[in-house]
């Protein structure tokens, strides 16, 4: 899937001085006491050099003046648009315009929180077409947080049947429309901890799907093939958050539970309920060194009921298309999902602009009609840093991940992954 965290690889900045708006797409960013800790922490740690990015090096190569400040906070409107192309296995070539704008509701800076809308539209070689809007509000003095996800989608894609014992040569082609809306509100009930709920939809409709080995069924067929597929309802939210930046995370502990119930009474095609563990850890180590390890557990779980096809949890169809690096989107799905991830990340540059990361993970899916677990499959790889923006610590990820039966390929990223 692509969206605002999937754009790829940067050719031409627009409003470069307004990069800072690429912030914060998750939820949500740490009080201000914390973050005001963590400056001083990196104040600490920092090279002896000024840090650069992107635009550093385009005024250097211009010979264009250009200072090394202490980083701005976002107090008015500002804004980015950033055309790009770039790859992935589930897209091959891409094509995206990207924008974003990042503000504060109130003039209070110490003590209001960043808020970010982010759109774009995506075209890839498979003629796949997008539009996602992603909002990110929070109300003065931080009360509320207004968290919103809106997709159209255009997506021929493939399938590849259900659990983790699937044979990767047993793919088939699907293609479908698909209409995301969710909306959720956060209250603040302690500095670092939130809980609300919330409005969500997933439609999928114009639903076509061709079996390369008919006449044998295949999951797909077996678990019940629809034409139009609609999952509405609500969810319960809590949230823990102690990261210092929400994009690239140095230190900090992040906790996110979600509770869905889709309702038939509300038009969904059945009654079925789901929920999402999402828990990361990130810390130095060395402790008094600038590389970071990162722990990622992502749990998805069909609680009760049977949700159509195309809703099961898959990998690479969490919210910013993270899980499972070293296979395409969708290779593995199932009534269950268990994630483990790791990353190691490490500067390659003492002014920042380059860094690198070694990764692996393993993940799990249950087969047709079971809520069993089958056999964990495994990934992993490495990958290139390159800083796009060092305000908000936005990266180019630019990674080459394996995984089992000869899976393999490149995935190129804005932002890290998680």
């Amino acid at each position: 899937m692509i969206s605002g965290r999937t754009v790829l690889i940067v050719l031409f900045l627009l409003s470069a001085g307004q990069i800072s708006a690429q912030v914060q797409k998750n939820v949500p960013l740490t009080v201000a006491k914390n973050a005001r800790a963590q400056d001083s922490l990196h104040r600490h740690h920092r090279p002896p050099v000024p840090q650069k990015d992107i635009t550093d090096k385009l005024h250097f190569l211009f010979k264009k003046k250009k200072t090394d400040t202490v980083v701005k906070e976002v107090q008015k409107l500002t804004w980015s648009i950033l055309p790009a192309v770039g790859y992935t296995l589930t897209t091959r070539a891409a094509i995206t315009f990207t924008g974003n704008a990042a503000f504060r509701t109130d003039t209070n800076v110490a003590n209001t929180r960043i808020s970010t809308i982010t759109s774009s539209a995506n075209y890839t070689e498979n003629k796949q077409f997008s539009v996602p809007l992603e909002t990110n509000i929070w109300s003065k003095g931080n009360k509320y947080n207004f968290v919103g996800d809106i997709h159209f989608m255009k997506y021929p894609q493939a399938s590849f049947g259900l659990g983790t014992n699937s044979w990767i040569g047993n793919v088939d082609s699907m293609a479908y429309n698909y209409i995301r809306f969710y909306e959720i509100v956060y209250r603040q009930i302690t500095p670092n901890f939130f809980a609300g709920g919330g409005y969500i939809l997933d439609w999928r409709y114009h639903i076509t799907y061709n079996n390369t080995r008919a006449p044998i069924p295949d999951d797909y067929e077996l678990y019940g093939p629809q034409s139009t597929t609609l999952s509405t309802g609500f969810t319960l939210n809590a949230l823990y958050d102690t990261r210092d930046n929400s994009i690239n995370p140095y230190r900090g502990f992040y906790a996110n539970l979600t509770y869905r119930d889709n309702l038939q009474f509300m038009g969904s095609n059945s009654n079925w309920q789901s929920t999402i563990i999402d828990v990361r850890k990130y810390f130095n180590f060395p402790q008094d060194s600038r590389n970071i390890l990162a722990l990622w557990n992502y749990d998805w779980l069909v609680l009760k009921g049977k949700p159509p096809y195309l809703d099961l949890p898959s990998t690479n169809w969490d919210t910013y298309s993270s899980t499972g690096r070293g296979y395409i989107q969708g290779r593995f799905r199932g009534d269950e999902m268990v994630d483990f991830e790791t990353e190691y990340r490490f500067p390659l540059t003492a002014d920042g602009f380059l860094g690198a990361v070694v990764f692996a993970n393993a993940e799990s899916f249950s087969g047709l009609d079971s809520h069993r677990l089958q056999q964990f499959q495994p990934g992993w790889g490495a990958g290139l840093r390159v800083k796009l923006n060092k305000t908000s610590r936005t990266n180019v990820d630019i990674d080459y991940g394996f995984g089992t039966q000869g899976s393999n390929g490149l995935f190129v990223n804005i932002g890290e992954l998680w």
